[in-house]
């Protein structure tokens, strides 16, 4: 019998629950990233979940389990986006009245999703954190129901739903790689892989990611407890948690096998690499897995299976991290390079660029630079590359040529 309050059985309860709500989502192979590793790899598409992320498995089952007078009372929630839908999905689907509390900054497409499912949306407050003081406000007020996103025992079984579809699936798999935010995904997830492998005499790693901007995890792992942190801007949204939960702090704690962190380049990176890999839409917190395995931050020996946990992002974003994917990949580059100010320069330029064969996508040419003196003109260019290793290539031959390219800061 497991020792902590979210078992097997309270998850295998939570599956039966959410039948008919909760879509079963598919494990795709991954040729790309079974490279990477040396081992198959599976992807759970947890993206291609209603709602668009996995929070809807957590929420269902949290509300299917409130009284009939909770019920009549309404949910509240607080959410930058993913735990807003499926609070706000679920609450439609057992006609249940639902506040959600968001942050200013909330990506607009999940803002309206949440607003399209029926529930009142409040946006104040700069950050969950901020939302989920404003959420507790209104639940001390109203009577409603706290439905919180990640720290309650049923939100804990009914993401470790996963669990068990992943075991299901993928029965020889050894090492199973989650996104971690406040921890619920993770310590359900892990609750579910580790006692069915146990049952079969086995065991299975659990590896967490969080991003390095807003990594609680690993502080308050070292101290014992849970701590908060001053968390950092991050594009991954889903997991920016400044401080675990209580309840999932002694499930990572006991069941989480490694956590490691990932950098926005990462991420960014992660995300175009899904794209064109395997035509998905992910966003970046729900590509954190992905950003640890092709950075080389996951050891394993066998069968591995990373979650997609989500695929909830703006278009506007989505632009900015393939353009940032792209440069982390090395495969865009923004050159400044200093010219004196006479006929034919930009041409000499032009030919060294098109020798080594990288595509100018945009080009500045200025006499108006700080620092330039009355001779001088500064020529910024930005070219499409194939890797790294070209880019040292046009590097390279630009400084044979007496010129002084200085390559802007991937970040």
């Amino acid at each position: 019998m497991s020792p902590h309050e979210v078992t097997l059985a309270h998850i295998e309860q939570a599956a039966a629950a959410l039948a008919g709500v909760a879509q079963r989502t598919p494990v795709d192979h991954a040729t790309h990233l079974s490279e990477v590793l040396g081992v198959p790899v599976t992807m759970k598409l947890e993206n291609l979940q209603r709602t668009g992320s996995f929070k809807l498995r957590g929420a269902t089952y949290r509300l299917s389990r409130l009284t009939e007078a909770e019920r009549a009372r309404g949910v509240v929630a607080a959410s930058a986006g993913n735990h807003a839908q499926g609070v706000a999905f679920a609450a439609q689907q057992l006609g249940i009245e639902a506040t959600i509390c968001m942050p200013l900054g909330a990506p607009v497409p999940k803002l309206l999703a949440t607003k399209g499912y029926g529930a009142t949306v409040v946006t104040d407050g700069a950050t969950v954190e901020d939302c989920l003081a404003l959420a507790r406000e209104h639940a001390d007020r109203t009577g409603a129901a706290m439905i919180h996103p990640f720290d309650h025992a049923d939100v804990i079984a009914g993401q470790g739903t996963i669990g068990l579809e992943i075991m299901q699936d993928v029965p020889d798999v050894e090492t199973v790689v989650v996104p971690v935010g406040g921890g619920g995904l993770i310590a359900g997830i892990g609750v579910a892989v580790k006692e069915i492998a146990a049952r079969a005499g086995r065991q299975v790693r659990v590896v967490g990611v969080q991003a390095a901007a807003s990594a609680a995890y690993p502080p308050s792992l070292a101290a014992g407890a849970p701590v908060t942190i001053q968390r950092g801007t991050t594009i991954a949204d889903g997991i920016a948690v400044a401080r675990p939960g209580e309840h999932t702090f002694p499930l990572v704690r006991d069941l989480v096998d490694e956590i490691v962190t990932v950098e926005e380049d990462d991420m960014a990176r992660a995300v175009l690499t899904v794209l064109e890999r395997t035509k998905l839409v992910v966003e970046p917190a729900g590509a954190a897995g992905v950003a640890a395995i092709l950075g080389g931050l996951v050891e394993t020996t066998g069968p591995t299976t990373v979650l997609l946990s989500g695929g909830n992002i703006d278009p506007l974003l989505m632009q900015r991290i393939i353009a940032l994917g792209l440069v982390a990949s090395g495969r865009y580059m923004t050159m400044r390079i200093p010219l004196p100010d006479r006929p034919g320069q930009l041409a000499r330029v032009s030919e060294i660029l098109a020798r080594v064969g990288a595509n100018v996508i945009e080009v500045l040419h200025t006499r108006h630079d700080l620092g330039l003196t009355v001779g001088d003109v500064v020529l910024q260019v930005s070219v499409e590359t194939r890797g790294p290793n070209h880019q040292a290539e046009v590097v390279d031959a630009l400084v044979a040529d007496g010129f002084h390219p200085e390559v802007a800061d991937a970040s």
